[in-house]
């Protein structure tokens, strides 16, 4: 008996004519066959864009989850801090996540004294678990007299430069060639003369420039300008604020000097810049991005992904005098009236190469219902990055941190840090509902003997996955048929078949993953040993 790729069993005497029919079939799919397999190994692949979807049939589709409010982790309530408070650095170092923040007491209003000339400083916080903070009394600089605060940078000369420290992005660097006494770096702004500052520091509070002009000097640079070390690639890379300019981008109406956009460029050294380049979005609109947050995602580092905080003046309606805290919101205005009528929320965006990203045009963050604090200018400008915490329910793994700013200058007597909790690669997944759907990949190879699944189902819902020939032919052994349904919500579970988990075999070769899904969400795969 022979056997055709489905399996199936013909008789001896239909074999010649099985062979002719399989020999045109595979000559017509070599003329049309796609350029070539993605190499993915054994890394996570996250569904945050379409590089590796071939296509969505059905009810299937890529739904973007909003992260879940959590508490209030932080109040700048202290003396030296208030209401312009922002900018905040986050990370986890071991068994500590450390925290940087711009401190500013900027709490004018309706019969407030102007307090626009009070210093822009660096502060520092910590946490053993990411949700309970504390300010430590670093005793390095003085405000009113007094070196009991959490000041590690304050603005002013050092070194013939003029340090801004309130716009600070602080990162540990783990290139491997790190010198002991830069294993931390950060990028300050100068204004004069104007540029970024790079920064070092051997334990993550005392500091000291690392050169002694700009290291980057074509940008505007009046919001959180950041870079780290890609593991990736071997290289840092750097994002900054940049007003686009004509030819570039659209003009928008209310800006005639260009659009708030973002810059991008790579250094071996972290003093000398090249590659430099305007960000590139799919399929999105012209639209203001006043930070960027970019950081490679540290459970697939090959990926890129970045929450911007997007800036939109939706000038003066009933719409606009019904939100929050109006008195204070046009006596802003009258200073400029964008700071009364601009709104801001936080979008999610992911690339493959730093430059081209896939920007979700929906929001991840919503300035929620109306309350003290929220619809303003500067809310929701998200804590550059995530990180993992201990979920809140007994037994459960870990889950993503995000922290994004409330009540930023809007008559409160200083701003909050709200922590939001996602599932581990929760950003976006593919979903369909009962009626059902399913998923097609691009042709990949991969190392491994196990594929495993970040997966969600309702009680009824079911995921199966089908192994397919570059072609789309179903592998023997590996069909949807042999697949038993998956049900359940797992972080990461092996997908089984008749045969077992093992995909062994298959390593090395082109294969398409078939995802079908009742009532089910998939955020993730990856092949392991």
């Amino acid at each position: 008996m022979s056997t055709l790729p489905s399996g199936r069993h013909i008789a001896p005497s239909y074999a010649i004519f099985a062979a002719i029919f399989l020999s045109l079939g595979l000559s017509l799919y070599a003329a049309t066959a796609p350029a070539g397999a993605t190499t993915i190994g054994s890394r996570r692949e996250l569904f945050v864009d379409d590089a590796l979807i071939e296509r969505l049939h059905g009810k299937a589709e890529l739904r973007l989850h909003p992260p879940v409010p959590r508490e209030v982790v932080i109040v700048h309530d202290a003396p030296w801090e208030g209401a312009g408070s922002g900018y905040h650095s986050l990370f986890q170092d071991g068994n500590l996540y450390r925290m940087y923040y711009k401190a500013w007491q900027r709490t004018p209003g309706p019969g407030v004294p102007n307090t626009d000339k009070n210093p822009l400083l660096c502060c520092y916080a910590e946490s053993d678990d990411g949700i309970h903070w504390r300010k430590p009394e670093l005793g390095l600089f003085a405000f009113n007299g007094s070196k009991a605060n959490n000041i590690v940078m304050a603005s002013g000369p050092l070194g013939g430069l003029e340090v801004d420290a309130g716009h600070p992005a602080v990162f540990k660097d783990e290139n491997p060639a790190a010198a002991a006494d830069a294993r931390y770096k950060a990028f300050f702004r100068s204004d004069k003369p104007k540029g970024l500052l790079a920064f070092k520091s051997p334990d993550g509070i005392h500091w000291a420039p690392l050169a002694h002009a700009p290291v980057i000097t074509d940008g505007a640079f009046d919001s959180q300008n950041l870079a780290f070390w890609d593991t990736e690639r071997g290289e840092y890379r750097a994002y900054w604020r940049y007003f686009a300019k004509n030819g570039e981008y659209r003009h928008d109406e209310r800006n005639p000097v260009g659009l708030r956009s973002i810059r991008t460029a790579t250094s071996k050294d972290f003093i000398h810049w090249e590659n430099q380049a305007n960000l590139k979005f799919v399929d999105s609109p012209f639209e203001q991005l006043y930070t960027n947050q970019v950081k490679p995602y540290h459970r697939a580092p090959h990926l890129f992904i970045g929450f911007p905080m997007r800036y939109t003046d939706r000038g003066w309606s009933d719409s606009m005098r019904a939100l929050p805290n109006l008195a204070h919101r046009e006596w802003r205005a009258g200073i400029t009236e964008r700071l009364g009528t601009a709104v801001t929320d936080a979008l999610f965006m992911a690339s493959r190469d730093g430059v081209t990203f896939k920007r979700w045009n929906e929001a991840l963050l919503r300035p929620g219902i109306e309350r003290d604090g929220t619809w303003t200018y500067g809310q929701l400008c998200v804590a550059w990055q995530v990180v993992e915490t201990k979920s809140a329910l007994e037994g459960a793994p870990n889950e993503l941190s995000i922290y994004a700013d409330e009540h930023y200058w809007s008559g409160a007597s200083g701003s909050t840090v709200r922590r939001y909790t996602l599932r581990l690669d929760g950003f976006v997944s593919v979903q369909a509902p009962m009626s059902g759907g399913e998923l097609v990949t691009k042709p990949v190879r991969f190392t491994g003997r196990q594929l495993r699944l970040n997966f969600s189902t309702s009680a009824a819902g079911s995921v199966r996955v089908e192994l397919q020939d570059e072609a789309g032919r179903p592998l023997l052994g590996f069909s949807l048929e042999d697949c038993p349904p998956l049900f359940g919500d797992s972080v990461e579970r092996p997908v089984s078949w008749r045969s077992g988990t093992d995909v062994g075999a298959l390593a090395g070769q082109a294969v398409r993953l078939r995802i079908v899904l009742q009532d089910a969400d998939v955020y993730a795969y990856q092949f392991k040993e």
